[in-house]
Formats: structure tokens, C-alpha cells, sequence
């Protein structure tokens, strides 16, 4: 490898992304272990094990409302947005649609409630609001943490989106809610953002929609962008084994196209322990 400048460069190269790679996941994966231990704390000590969905649903949303005595930043704009051990003990995360509605789906998802955010956007696909979904009896229902409500028609029928498209049904289900903003309606919706992409972004929408027209629905993307734990332990993974897999085909392509043997950690690691034995 030596004798070949370039190739050397780039073997160094790809070894160390992998050990950072390594690193980081490692770092991801202890993160993601600690989160779920808070939840689990959490969710012990204000959901009964034994309710249905919906009563799940409903003891962290009068959590949320009622709880004890929280903590208040100085300066907000400090605080992760992403990481429950943070909108979870803070009064003005619990405020803001947003992170109450992460506080609502780390609470839900240890519980073990299926659960995603949906994004209701405007006519410039900006978001307006953020709601989130439980899944009870096979139907995704509507529940928004910043109201502190499961939306319900008047004969006591859960909602879905779909239902609440029609302007009829959204009136009905937010009339008993005090000043519901009536913009927040659902005639145009999203899980991902994916607009916040740099240079990208705006395009990978209508690509992923060609290529996989139900991506968006066939996988549960919450905590990816919710968890700031599980996106860096998940992230760092995908990164590591695809340089795992690039380190494979750059090693074959140099030993079996170029003729460049390269000297495998394995033996070195054999050579280095015969060297130790003979000076012992």
C-alpha cells in the first residue's frame, strides 16, 4: 500500500471514518439506552400497564395539562428541541405544539403505544401545526398534546385525518375546544419534513413519491426525527456498515484488479505478538 500514494491515502481515510463511525455509534446506542431508561421511569409513574390504547393516550395527555411543577429555562432557545429529558421538564417546551408533541409520542412509544407526528401544512407547505397519531383499533387517531385532547366526534367516535378533511367533522371535533385555532386544518399533511434539508430538500419529496409512492406511510419515521438519541445511534449504524461494505470492495478491487496485496489487521496483530513472544 506504501508504494501506491494515493490508494494509501485513501485506505487511511476510510479506516478512520470507520473507527469515528464505530465511536459514534457506540455513543448513539449508550444515549438511546439511557432515553428509554428516563421513559420508562416516566411512564411507570403516570400510566397504568394494564389500560387500553386510548386510556394511554389520555394519562399522558392529562400529564401533560396537569402535572407537577416544571422546571422554566431562562434562556428557551438553549434547550433541545428533540430530546425528551428536556421537553419533557420544561413548561415552555410543553407549550409549543411541537415539542409537547415530542414529549406526547416518547411518552407513548414507551409505553407501548404505536405512534407518529403529522405535520398539517399550509399553502406553502410550511407547517402550521403539529399533531400526533396513536394507532387504537387498527385506525391512526388524531390527538393533539398542545390541547391536551383526543379529537372526538360528539357521539364520542375517535377521529382520523381523513375524517377531519371534511370542514363539517373538523368543526364539530374542535366546537367543544376552547379557541381552537380553525386553521389548523387537515386538507394537506406530512410526516417528514423533508423542506428542511439544505439544497435538497424541496426536491426529495416529489423523488421518493416517484420512486416509493407509500414511504412516507409504510414506515414509522417519529422517532428518527423526535429523538435526537435514536437519530444519531441510527444514523452513526447506517454510516458504519456502509463504510464496513466500502472498506470490503476497495480492499478486493485492490488485491484482485490492481494487484496491491494489503496487509490484513489480523496478521499484523499475529506479527506484533510474535515480535512480543521473542523479546520476552
Amino acid at each position: 500500500m506504501k508504494r501506491h500514494p494515493l490508494i494509501h491515502v485513501f485506505w487511511f481515510a476510510i479506516n478512520s471514518l470507520l473507527i469515528v463511525s464505530f465511536a459514534a455509534a457506540l455513543y448513539g446506542i449508550g444515549w438511546e439506552f439511557s432515553t428509554r431508561s428516563f421513559l420508562k421511569g416516566f411512564t411507570d409513574a403516570i400510566i397504568p400497564a394494564s389500560d387500553n390504547p386510548e386510556l394511554k393516550a389520555e394519562a399522558i395527555l392529562a400529564w401533560i395539562a396537569n402535572g407537577p411543577a416544571r422546571r422554566g429555562a431562562t434562556n428557551p432557545a438553549d434547550l433541545s428541541l428533540r430530546n425528551p429529558e428536556d421537553t419533557l421538564n420544561f413548561q415552555q417546551l410543553l407549550d409549543v405544539c411541537g415539542t409537547a408533541t415530542n414529549a406526547f409520542v416518547n411518552l407513548a412509544e414507551s409505553a407501548g403505544l404505536r405512534t407518529r407526528r403529522l405535520l398539517l401544512l399550509d399553502e406553502n407547505r410550511s407547517s402550521k401545526h403539529v399533531v400526533a397519531e396513536v394507532l387504537i383499533e387498527n385506525r391512526w387517531i388524531i390527538v393533539d398534546p398542545s390541547y391536551h385532547t383526543i379529537f372526538r366526534k360528539r357521539d364520542g367516535l375517535l377521529v382520523t385525518q381523513s375524517d377531519l378533511r371534511n370542514l363539517d367533522t373538523f368543526r364539530e371535533v374542535t366546537a367543544v375546544i376552547p379557541n381552537y385555532p380553525q386553521i389548523y386544518t387537515y386538507e394537506s399533511t406530512a410526516h417528514v419534513r423533508l423542506r428542511r434539508i439544505p439544497i435538497i430538500g424541496r426536491y426529495l419529496r416529489g423523488i421518493f413519491n416517484a420512486v416509493w409512492p407509500s414511504w412516507e406511510e409504510s414506515i414509522n419515521w417519529t422517532l428518527l426525527v423526535e429523538r435526537d438519541s435514536f437519530a444519531m445511534a441510527a444514523v452513526s449504524l447506517v454510516f458504519f456498515f456502509l463504510l464496513l461494505a466500502v472498506r470490503f470492495l476497495f480492499g478486493w478491487y485492490c488485491s484482485q484488479r490492481l494487484g496491491i496485496p494489503r496487509v490484513r489487521l489480523r496478521d499484523r496483530i499475529v506479527r506484533v505478538s510474535q515480535v512480543l513472544a521473542g523479546n520476552l
